[in-house]
């Protein structure tokens, strides 16, 4: 049954084998946690919004309507939904504070990000992680999800222009975020 593409999975939901569902979960949630993870920041909060964004996905499913991949569907929906919980959380904090003088010290969270890094690509992800929430997410569904400018444009709700630009501004930005910590090496 794993050999069924998704259209196939799709058809049988529909058709009543709702079972069947537990298929696109076992295919997608892993990229989709990991989407959500670096989007949320708190793994907590990113399996609440994968488990909506399953649920979403699942009642919305009939509306699916074949013209694009399912997965690219998906995502959008994972990512609106991660920018829920985001706004969310910002109107929550809103209220709860009214203002609060935080500083930390940029260099030594920088050492402490390089010390606890294991290898040179996992340095590179959380230096990701410091780019706009927009531009982090365009790199890691452009380079560690391998999905295309088309595929990313439909999921962040961009023209293939904006997209294209989005990336192009964002990997400029790491590059500069790298070389002003120091990393440049592994750019190279």
């Amino acid at each position: 049954m794993n050999k069924l593409n998704d259209i196939e999975i799709i058809d049988s939901v529909k058709r009543g084998n709702y079972s069947d569902y537990s298929l696109l979960i076992n295919r997608y949630k892993d990229r989709a946690f990991s989407l959500l993870k670096r989007l949320l920041k708190n793994e907590m909060d990113a399996e609440e919004a994968l488990q909506d964004s399953f649920l979403k996905a699942y009642n919305s499913l009939a509306a699916f309507r074949n013209d694009s991949q399912f997965s690219t569907w998906f995502y959008k929906i994972v990512y609106n939904t991660g920018l829920s919980v985001i706004a969310s959380k910002k109107r929550k904090v809103e209220q709860q504070m009214s203002s609060i003088d935080e500083q930390f010290d940029l260099v030594s969270y920088d050492a402490e990000i390089y010390s606890g890094a294991e290898n040179g690509r996992e340095y590179i992800l959380k230096m990701v992680d410091k780019l706009p929430i927009r531009g982090a997410l365009v790199v890691i569904l452009f380079y560690m999800d391998g999905l295309s400018l088309n595929e990313i444009s439909q999921i962040m709700g961009l023209s293939l222009v904006n997209t294209k630009v989005l990336l192009h501004r964002s990997r400029n930005a790491l590059k500069d975020l790298l070389i002003k910590h120091n990393y440049q090496e592994e750019m190279l």
